[in-house]
């Protein structure tokens, strides 16, 4: 039997108000909550939209009411009634001051209790609720994420339309060029012992959109990449992909910054100022220790070099002497929270990621106290609390290294991990910026090759092509990343479309002519018939939508993740499969 039969619904919970009053209704939804008060009950129907409340009274038939009596948290009902104005009202909901008295009552199915409270902000471990994501995206907080991430996506979709883009899918299944991240491989049944991969990015298909002459390309692209995860990093993730012809790194930013301002606007009301600044990367490091610096705080870095290069600190002298550098950060008005306890916790945290200790001072009412003062003359501490910008009530931290950067990166952190403790970040501001003019290449220690940086297919800067092969370190890329509170949320570059300019970096990154084509040639030979100028960039929508949003993990803004281990507790994915299946596809395990 159709237990729908003869109704339809007609609004959603959230969506009802005082205008809806005497109004006859029928909605839908999940039991939030019942209320047993003897001859009066009260259910709190959920739908996407929000709670509304249903009322029953001893006026109500009978086996209405009995039924509302048997109903319990996460059953399904379809309720149909009118809407009255509520004796008690509550104005912290849009629905508080109307409920619909139920004169049909339909249980259209039946809940077991859940495994954990559906509400907003809900305690149980991630792990519990992953396994039950289903009933985890039934909480208004999630529900909320998800449909500000569709929102996210149609302004997108409309942006890019309105500036001439065409939305081009580009394919799943494509030949692995291991270059970076690792490839997802998928076996071929009906070629064995070859494989497809999953993209990391749609990045060359988009560059042949641009030679087959579509001029813009979008695309919400599904990219794939078998890494370590963390907070805000998944094995497979949606990026907005763009590409654009004739066009240079201007044009591709000016486009995008209208981007942000138009989805931060109309997404979530807030205002983004243009032109976004730029930094080079050099100077990104240099200031801030890293290439994505959150610059809602001050807290730059400095160099010491010179003030402490002779002082009688062995540790300070042997830095500097070895070719390396001596820098620091000054936390302002931190005595109170960084006790000598908490930096002797930064200490270790530094530690960590490869210093080989940290110096500190600190400005008290009292005077200067500090780990290496004993060994420094009262004219060279004073030099560099000057240099510091120091005050009574803050404290000074130095990293020294004989590789610079070394230094640079780990006070990069060191200046975030401070920043945490004093409490300082802004976490209700959007801080976007560019950084540009990145190495094309860097040195990989494991390799000890030179590789690069952004991807080969980059077009390094105009100025540098006339000493290439001389010097590496020295080559700057028409690279460029948007960086928001500290995140790498996209990367772009303008792109090689000379064939001769494209074998020499493929020369420099150590690739032969026929390793080149057994990757590339595709791409090489499309260039040979009238390749346009092109550059673009992909935008991380997950990121985006997370930040936006102000959360703490992506998988807050995904609806169906894996976990930090890269596992979907839910299915229990990835799982083995049959020896059939294996047989099938030719492959056995090891």
């Amino acid at each position: 039997m159709d237990k729908m039969k003869g109704l339809k619904r007609t609004n959603y919970c959230g969506e009802l108000n005082a205008v809806n009053i005497e109004n006859e209704v029928v909605v839908c939804g999940w039991v939030a909550k019942q209320r047993d008060l003897g001859s009066l009950i009260f259910i709190d129907l959920r739908d996407r939209t929000g709670i509304v409340q249903l009322a029953f009274d001893d006026k109500t038939e009978k086996q209405i009411f009995e039924k509302a009596f048997s109903v319990r948290a996460e059953f399904v009902l379809m309720a149909k009634g009118i809407v009255r104005e509520r004796s008690s009202k509550n104005l912290e909901i849009p629905t508080g001051e109307i409920e619909i008295y139920v004169n049909d009552l339909r249980v259209l199915g039946k809940s077991e209790t859940p495994p954990f409270e559906i509400v907003e902000d809900c305690q149980t471990a991630e792990l519990t609720r992953l396994k039950y994501r289903y009933l985890d995206l039934r909480r208004p907080d999630l529900q909320k994420n998800i449909m500000m991430r569709h929102k996210i996506i149609k302004i997108t979709r409309d942006y890019f339309d309105e500036n001439g883009f065409i939305e081009i899918e580009t394919p799943i299944l494509i030949k692995s060029t291991p270059e970076g991240a690792r490839d997802f491989l998928v076996p071929s049944r009906l070629h064995k012992g070859s494989f497809y991969a999953l993209p990391q990015s749609p990045q060359l298909y988009k560059q042949l959109s641009m030679v087959a002459g579509f001029d813009r390309y979008m695309q919400i692209a599904r990219c794939f990449r078998d890494e370590d995860l963390r907070a805000d990093r998944q094995p497979e993730f949606t990026q907005v992909d763009l590409e654009m012809s004739f066009v240079d790194m201007d044009d591709v930013l000016n486009l995008v910054e209208g981007y942000m301002q138009r989805v931060f606007k109309d997404a979530i009301n807030v205002d983004i100022s243009l032109p976004l600044p730029r930094l080079t990367y050099e100077e990104a490091m240099e200031r801030f220790g890293t290439d994505k610096p959150d610059m809602r705080y001050d807290m730059e870095l400095y160099n010491l070099s010179d003030i402490v290069k002779d002082c009688g600190f062995s540790i300070f002298e042997s830095a500097i002497s070895g070719g390396g550098s001596v820098r620091g950060i000054t936390a302002k008005d931190a005595v109170s929270k960084l006790s000598r306890k908490e930096i002797d916790k930064l200490t270790e945290m530094v530690k960590g990621i490869g210093a080989k200790g940290l110096a500190w001072v600190r400005f008290t009412e009292e005077g200067i106290t500090s780990s290496f003062g004993k060994f420094i003359s009262e004219e060279k501490m004073n030099e560099l609390i000057k240099r510091a910008g120091a005050k009574i009530g803050d404290v000074v931290l130095i990293i020294g290294d004989t590789n610079n950067s070394h230094v640079l990166t780990i006070l990069g952190a060191l200046r975030q991990e401070v920043a945490k403790k004093l409490e300082i970040i802004d976490k209700n501001k959007f801080n976007l910026l560019w950084i540009v003019e990145f190495p094309f290449f860097e040195y990989d220690e494991e390799t000890k090759t030179f590789v690069a940086m952004h991807h080969p297919f980059t077009s390094p800067m105009d100025e540098c092509l006339d000493y290439l092969e001389e010097d590496k370190q020295s080559i700057r890329a028409k690279a460029y990343d948007l960086v928001l509170n500290g995140i790498e949320l996209s990367s772009g570059s303008i792109r090689i479309t000379d064939p001769a300019l494209q074998s020499r970096i493929f020369d420099l990154l150590g690739l032969t002519k026929e390793e080149a084509n057994h990757k590339f040639g595709y791409l090489l030979e499309a260039f040979k018939y009238g390749p346009p100028p092109h550059g673009g960039m992909g935008i991380g929508l997950d990121r985006l939508c997370m930040q936006m949003l102000g959360l703490e993990s992506l998988r807050d803004v995904v609806p169906f993740p894996k976990n930090k281990d890269a596992v979907e507790p839910m299915t229990s994915c990835p799982s083995t499969v049959d020896e059939e299946q294996l047989e099938e596809l030719g492959l056995k395990l090891k």
